[in-house]
């Protein structure tokens, strides 16, 4: 039995297709209050809390092996980062104390931060994450190691692909024939189609040798942002105008973005934080160790990756191109 958490969200809601296609026994993780209007096939609905702790030990009953995809990405306030991300964290791991249950973490490489100097990032770099969703995820990390030692920790870099709300936005600007970047030069980022992703999720999850041991899961070739805005241009048949954005002017952007969400008590992902996170040059990651010790390599190049998106925008009518 796999238990997964944060299943209704983007990756997770891929993961549990994948899985129930392969027939795997697979449970997932649901706040009562937050009920999907339907679960894959052969998915088991277990209802808990993991802020809380409330329902995890009928959740974690049989479980062999823990995905756990549950966190945080935008919020209100800065202890919903902290509370989303390292608590909720830490009480799943403490829960799985004294089981034989393979845990896999999902973090993010904002938890190592950027490169310095546009070497992708390994594995042992010294963390040094620029913002409080990077600080918060690293904590996460640092109990995971405290108290599940033998973990799979993974860490993806930028994710798109269908059903995706925060690409999207780049994305339904270049189709409204508009593009935004910080002034400051290029700016390089990796990436991770979805299904890619779930690969390496499973790879993760069955690898033996994988235990305590950390990765980062991505395409293996960097794009700049310009090359991902051209991409899609190309896709949508559009000749968007290209703004240059003061980083001052950048900043009030997201500060006027933090002033609306906090009114309409919504949180979006523009904010100062974002805004810092897209300043840094190479957000880069090596993705060697992967290759090396789990098999897996992300097979999609982006204009493969940003062609299936499109279209499923298109299909779903987010899109109008």
């Amino acid at each position: 039995m796999i238990l997964v958490t944060g299943g209704t969200g983007f990756i997770g809601s891929h993961l549990l297709e994948r899985l129930s296609a392969s027939r795997v026994p697979v449970r997932c993780l649901l706040r009562r209050t937050n009920r999907p209007r339907r679960l894959p096939p052969g998915v088991e609905p277990a209802f808990g809390d993991l802020i809380g702790g409330q329902g995890l030990e009928e959740a974690l009953r049989g479980a062999a092996t823990v995905i756990h995809l549950a966190g945080v990405t935008k919020a209100l306030t800065t202890s919903d980062y902290y509370a989303g991300n390292a608590r909720a964290t830490g009480i799943l791991a403490r829960a799985l104390a004294g089981r034989a249950v393979r845990l896999v973490h999902v973090s993010s490489l904002a938890a190592i931060g950027p490169s310095r100097d546009g070497t992708p990032v390994g594995e042992e770099e010294q963390p040094h994450p620029v913002s409080h969703y990077g600080k918060s995820k690293l904590e996460a990390e640092r109990l995971v190691r405290e108290l599940a030692p033998e973990a799979v920790i993974v860490r993806p870099p930028v994710v798109y692909g269908p059903r995706d709300t925060d690409v999207f936005q780049l994305l339904k600007s270049v189709s409204q024939g508009l593009v935004l970047e910080i002034s400051g030069g290029e700016r390089w980022f990796s990436a991770i189609y979805v299904d890619d992703l779930v690969d390496g999720l499973v790879a993760a999850a069955d690898c033996p040798q994988a235990a305590g041991r950390s990765y980062f899961l991505a395409h293996p070739k960097p794009n700049s942002w310009s090359e991902l805005s051209s991409a899609a241009a190309r896709l949508m048949a559009r000749r968007p105008r290209v703004l240059h954005v003061p980083v001052p002017v950048a900043y009030a952007v997201g500060l006027g973005a933090e002033i609306w969400s906090r009114l309409s008590h919504k949180p979006g992902i523009v904010s100062r934080e974002k805004i810092r996170e897209a300043q840094c040059r190479w957000w880069t990651c090596d993705t060697r160790r992967a290759a090396a010790e789990l098999g897996f390599q992300a097979k999609t190049p982006l204009d493969v990756g940003l062609a299936r998106t499109l279209a499923w925008y298109k299909e779903a009518g987010w899109l109008n191109y």
